[in-house]
């Protein structure tokens, strides 16, 4: 019994903490990101400025394909700050949320945006993310 206990547990705080995401994804990412993770229309292509216009958070974008450590540089520095400090030379319009948002709201809108990703692509982030901590 300990153990459906502590799944349901398990379950309840990863669906409040997706609940918390939802909340502060709308209010801080979906006017760019758009409000079903769809992105901005034709992402991956550079527009006059020379930025890519926000790329979609759902399986179909490039946020998978990123270790935890990055999403939280490039949500708490700002895209241009994040990608410098990985040695990225690229100009980013994404700004920077950590006057925003503090570790735990970050955390959230991260909960928020991989329950909606597939199995598949939650296991390569998981894995990504766990040999970045290595």
């Amino acid at each position: 019994m300990g153990t459906v206990w502590a799944a349901i547990h398990l379950f309840a705080r990863d669906g409040a903490a997706v609940a918390r995401g939802r909340v502060l994804y709308d209010a801080n990412c979906a006017a760019c990101h758009g409000g079903n993770l769809k992105g901005q229309p034709d992402w991956q292509s550079a527009g006059s400025d020379g930025r890519l216009p926000a790329p979609p958070h759902d399986a179909t974008g490039h946020t998978w394909h990123h270790s935890d450590a990055d999403l939280i540089a490039y949500i708490t520095y700002g895209g241009a700050e994040a990608l410098t400090q990985m040695g990225v030379a690229f100009d980013s319009g994404m700004p920077g949320f950590g006057d925003v948002l503090n570790a735990d709201e970050i955390a959230d809108i991260l909960t928020y945006i991989k329950s909606h990703w597939p199995e598949r692509e939650r296991q390569y982030q998981a894995e990504r993310s766990t040999s970045d901590e290595s």
